[in-house]
């Protein structure tokens, strides 16, 4: 199966999730190509809308698969598998770790400027990313979100490999994922349009969630 676009995606996945609308929940967008997934699914749903920042841990001569991953808490997992076949060094994995901390701070104060942040405590949290390959940035989100209270944690992917789908139960209450091909390539190989959103469509998507938001919320003036 092929989406058109993140959108297309994000219009499917909230389909699958429409048994969730009467808790409310929140929806956490992982930057920056999940978040355009997550806006679709809490638009479809009336629901609210943030980002859970998280940072893949990238092997050094192949950054897309991802050796672990850290939260913007201070938490890290890893992939012992990948760590060890590839060998890294410890020396390695803790340069590459101080790397994108600086780059996870970096999106933290651009993508969250105002200070905005929902809270997550005693909420149904819906973690949303436009895909898994290895599950590490999702399993990072997964135990942030848990270590701040969230009430029930779904995982919520339009596509993934089925081990990783499995893996990702470990650790949510719920995974919810569209496609999960045994032969799965990259996960951009599932979109006709994989684009690599800049922090401005990210803030964009939030600010325009809020706004929408806000207007339904406020009681109406002529009543």
């Amino acid at each position: 199966m092929t989406f058109t676009d993140r959108a297309e995606a994000g219009r499917a996945l909230a389909k699958s999730l429409d048994y969730l609308r009467e808790t409310r929940p929140l929806v956490l967008g992982l930057p920056r190509g999940g978040v355009l997934v997550a806006a679709q699914v809490a638009a479809e749903l009336g629901t609210d809308l943030d980002i859970i920042l998280v940072r893949k841990l990238g092997v050094p001569w192949q950054p897309e698969l991802a050796m672990g991953a850290i939260s913007e808490d201070g938490g890290r997992v890893l992939n012992p598998d990948v760590v060890h076949h590839a060998r890294i060094s410890r020396i390695t994995l803790e340069d590459i770790e101080v790397q994108e901390r600086i780059e996870l701070e970096r999106r933290s104060r651009v993508l969250r400027a105002d200070g905005r942040r929902i809270a997550i405590n005693g909420r149904t949290v819906v973690i949303v990313d436009d895909g898994v390959a290895t599950g590490a940035t999702a399993i990072a989100a997964c135990a942030l979100a848990r270590a701040e209270g969230a009430r029930w944690i779904v995982v919520a992917v339009p596509i993934g490999p089925p081990d990783v789908v499995r893996r990702l139960g470990a650790v949510a209450d719920e995974v919810v994922c569209l496609v999960s091909p045994a032969d799965m390539g990259g996960v951009g190989a599932a979109y006709d349009d994989f684009h690599q959103l800049a922090d401005r469509e990210v803030t964009d998507l939030l600010d325009e969630h809020s706004t929408i938001r806000g207007k339904l919320d406020r009681p109406n003036s002529d009543s």
